[in-house]
């Protein structure tokens, strides 16, 4: 049986950057695993999260070379990923129709003891159920950590139909989290 050396994850990049497909081959197996639970929450089903993640090592292998060394490189990886998955959305979605901003304005809080109880699996189950474009949306804002008007720049939307659809995909979530947990969310007053 041969063992493969262990590299470290520097040596790789390093070899990666001298076209090493050996290399490559390593650090895909080092960061493929975590990449497709990003690649997953912006899919419609594991074939899709598949595909942006294939596309995204394509990427990460075609511009190593532009890997400095700031930050971590997981992080850097994870911004491909992410832009990636924007990427295939933009070629195979359509955007929704979005709904009107002063609409978020009066929408009711999540119940705080409900959302408490629910299991992070189970959220993440429901955010997949979300229409695509919601789905992008709630994902860039929500868990990445971007500003409406990135996201607007990502998705080739405007800042507004960005946080239409962040409310549009938080009602429904919220919706969903009430049905599960046997109540509803009502308008006070």
């Amino acid at each position: 049986m041969f063992l493969e050396p262990t590299y470290t994850t520097i040596q790789l990049i390093e070899r990666c950057k001298a076209g090493e497909r050996k290399a490559q081959e390593l650090l895909y197996k080092q960061f493929a695993a975590k990449m497709l639970a990003v690649c997953m929450r912006y899919a419609t089903d594991r074939m899709e999260a598949e595909d942006m993640l294939q596309n995204g090592f394509i990427k990460v292998f075609q511009k190593v070379g532009d890997f400095r060394g700031e930050g971590s490189f997981e992080g850097w990886v994870r911004r491909i990923m992410v832009h990636s998955s924007i990427e295939y959305y933009r070629k195979h979605h359509k955007l929704l129709q979005v709904v009107d901003v002063d609409e978020a304005a009066n929408e009711p809080s999540v119940n705080p003891v409900a959302a408490s109880n629910l299991d992070a699996r189970v959220l993440m189950a429901l955010i997949q159920q979300l229409a695509p474009g919601y789905r992008m949306v709630f994902n860039l804002y929500a868990l990445e950590g971007y500003s409406h008007k990135e996201i607007a720049a990502m998705m080739d939307i405007s800042e507004g139909a960005s946080k239409s659809q962040l409310s549009r995909a938080r009602n429904i979530l919220k919706e969903q989290i009430a049905k599960m947990e046997g109540t509803s969310y009502g308008y006070a007053g």
